[in-house]
């Protein structure tokens, strides 16, 4: 269990990190670099406050109910 969770944080991380890279097509030097550091750490703030969401509603859910909640949860 807690290998598929770092699986999908590192997913989520990738993922991240290539909406973020799109966004700052154009842009160069400490420009780029800071609207990354910028667009990367807002991005793990929704990741965790959208984590923190779907915990919430998956109360009482267990085993492959849970997984499959959480998992069509956090993709919204």
């Amino acid at each position: 269990m807690a290998m598929a969770s770092t699986v999908h944080a590192a997913s989520a991380q990738q993922s991240l990190m290539g909406t973020c890279n799109t966004e700052a097509t154009g842009k160069k030097g400490d420009e780029r670099k800071a609207f990354m550091s910028s667009c990367l750490s807002d991005g793990k703030k929704r990741q965790q406050e959208r984590m923190k969401a779907c915990n919430v509603d998956a109360t009482g859910k267990k085993g492959e109910e849970r997984k499959a909640f959480m998992s069509a949860c956090l993709k919204k």
